[in-house]
């Protein structure tokens, strides 16, 4: 990277870390830490929402696959808009409306303390392993920007990429502890403005230098096919199902469902997060996907090694002085987006729900206190888990395989729990013993050889019985189905208790949206668009990209000033009329 990249970079990073500082004044209770007093705009939560699922995973895992098999990339990433599409029109309201502080009160309300502690140790395991993924894949991305030629060619060694993995983590803390869920809420908004932003400049920037007439006759055998031998019709089925369960019931989405005024308001974050996601995709796969099309690999190049810097070659080919250290701050912003909204959920779950209950004479400054304790702690962890990453196989194998066999086993019984008053505690017990047991076998038979070919398990490999997503996926859907009807007409004690907080939810004093957000975006965007205009400036190549890049920051801050404005007027008046 240039100068003017690294300016931007650090200026970017400071940027984040001086917005959590001072939404830290805004914590003065858990409720602040943990679920930004109920005062997140729908459109805030949303959009936090859809950065929780981004990542540099993303453009590493997926950018890697659209380089290697082409679109079927971009159509396993439309998956997760219609699944938080769903998501919003059948449970995203009924979550908002328990009126919970935390997603797993959920769980220990209506599954009991059995459930709590499985649920909360399991899914940290699972979360903490796919934010490990993500740091990893930054820590490539980092690497490659700074030293990777045109062709791809670098050798990275793990020194390096350990020590980037512990430089995010320290700047990811900083925040996250300070300002809580805000922090979060408010980071992955101006994170999307500019990730999204920087994305779609590549494309025509690529573009420009592209043969299009060409692209056909370079492209691989089934590149512009909507699935590949890898990815069928079967496993896209089975990640749409996968990721219904995921944003419907995993506690970071969850969070995002209880954080807004009202179960309207929740329901319009999910469709947000939705739409984005049936959109995007497209934006961010192309560059990996025209560049194996621009660069094809060589003869006895590592395709591997190639497809997981595929991305950020394409953008570094093309990106002029400046946008690419934009670029490479708004990767790290989605990384960081990922790995702080398990910082807060994780550090929540631990404080509100295992800590609090055991503590005597605690208070809310203590709660506090030990929230931000275990904000570090677990970041320690996914930081050791990051370095260990090249030992488990790379990130693409352990971020698809866990998803496939982990989710599901779990989040089944608890989001169709929160509609059936039949299923007991049992329910999520017998699911999860019959199923992730299978679905690690699966993982050991197809992925890892554990069995020699010529016995019975090793004959399993590549069928449909031991498959990832019929074990991982529709097994568990379906053992959670028999017990639902086979409960008869039952109804359990745990949903007396949801019904007792829909009950109390419905007296409870409603919040309105805070204005805050838009004045956050407003001058943000406007700091921003000075520091590109002196970049403009004193570049003396480009200033056409860069002004137009300019342009476009300095009319999102305007647009945040008015609606700002609107939205205070709204509430004075409303504040008038009720005296």
């Amino acid at each position: 990277m240039t100068t003017p990249d690294w300016i931007i970079f650090i200026g970017y990073l400071i940027a984040m870390i001086t917005i959590g500082l001072l939404l830290g004044k805004m914590v003065k209770n858990t409720s602040d830490l943990f679920a930004a007093g109920g005062q997140s705009p729908w459109w805030v939560s949303g959009l936090s929402g859809f950065m929780a699922m981004f990542s540099a995973n993303t453009f590493v895992v997926w950018g890697g696959i659209a380089y290697k098999y082409g679109v079927v990339a971009i159509v396993i990433n439309l998956c997760y808009g219609f699944s938080a599409v769903l998501v919003g029109y059948t449970i995203a309201g009924k979550w908002k409306k328990l009126g919970i502080k935390t997603p797993t009160e959920y769980i220990q309300r209506r599954f009991g303390n059995g459930a709590l502690q499985f649920y909360t140790w399991f899914m940290m395991v699972f979360r903490i392993l796919s934010s490990a993924g993500a740091l990893y894949a930054f820590a490539t991305i980092f690497i490659t920007a700074l030293w990777g030629a045109p062709d791809g060619t670098i050798e990275i060694s793990l020194t390096q990429k350990n020590v980037v993995i512990l430089l995010i983590t320290t700047v990811v803390v900083i925040y996250t502890m300070s300002g809580g869920l805000w922090a979060v809420l408010m980071t992955d908004t101006i994170q999307f403005i500019i990730l999204n932003l920087a994305v779609i400049f590549v494309i025509p920037l690529t573009l420009m230098n592209l043969d299009v007439s060409s692209m056909a006759d370079a492209a691989p055998k089934g590149f512009f096919l909507p699935t590949s031998v890898e990815y069928s019709v079967y496993f896209l089925i089975g990640w749409f199902a996968i990721h219904y369960f995921v944003i419907g019931a995993e506690l970071a989405y969850v969070q995002r469902y209880i954080c807004v005024p009202t179960e309207k308001d929740a329901r319009k974050s999910a469709y947000l997060f939705g739409v984005l996601y049936l959109v995007s995709p497209i934006l961010w796969l192309t560059p990996p996907l025209l560049w194996r099309l621009k660069f094809p690999p060589p003869e006895g190049a590592n395709i591997i090694d190639l497809a997981e810097k595929a991305y950020i070659i394409s953008c570094k080919s093309v990106l002029p002085s400046g946008m690419l250290g934009l670029m490479v701050a708004a990767l790290f912003a989605a990384t960081a987006s990922m790995m702080s909204a398990q910082l807060n959920v994780f550090s929540g779950v631990l404080t509100h729900d295992i800590y609090r209950p055991l503590a005597k004479n605690h208070t809310e400054k203590s709660l506090v206190f030990v929230g931000r304790v275990f904000t570090v702690l677990i970041a320690i962890l996914i930081a050791g888990l990051a370095i260990a990453i090249p030992y488990l196989g790379g990130v693409e194998k352990v971020i698809i395989k866990a998803a496939q066999v982990m989710a599901v086993p779990i989040l089944a019984p608890v989001l169709i729990g929160l509609l059936s008053k039949r299923l007991a505690s049992s329910s999520l017990w017998v699911t999860v013993l019959i199923c992730l047991p299978l679905g690690l076998l699966s993982v050991g038979i197809n992925s890892y050889n554990w069995f020699a070919p010529d016995s019975f398990l090793g004959s399993l490999k590549g069928t449909w019985i031991a498959d990832e997503t019929t074990i991982g996926i529709f097994l568990p859907i379906v053992v959670v189905l028999i017990i639902h009807f086979a409960a008869g007409d039952r109804t359990d004690k745990g949903w007396n208790n949801i019904l007792s907080l829909e009950a109390a939810e419905e007296k409870a004093v409603k919040t309105k949206a805070s204005p805050m957000p838009l004045m956050v975006v407003a001058w943000s965007m406007l700091v921003f668009a000075v520091m590109m205009l002196v970049l403009t400036i004193i570049n003396t190549q480009d200033r056409i990209v860069l002004g137009v890049f300019v342009l476009v920051l300095a009319a999102i801050s305007a647009s945040a000033f008015i609606a700002l404005k609107r939205l205070k007027a709204k509430y004075a008046a409303e504040e008038a009329a009720q005296k």
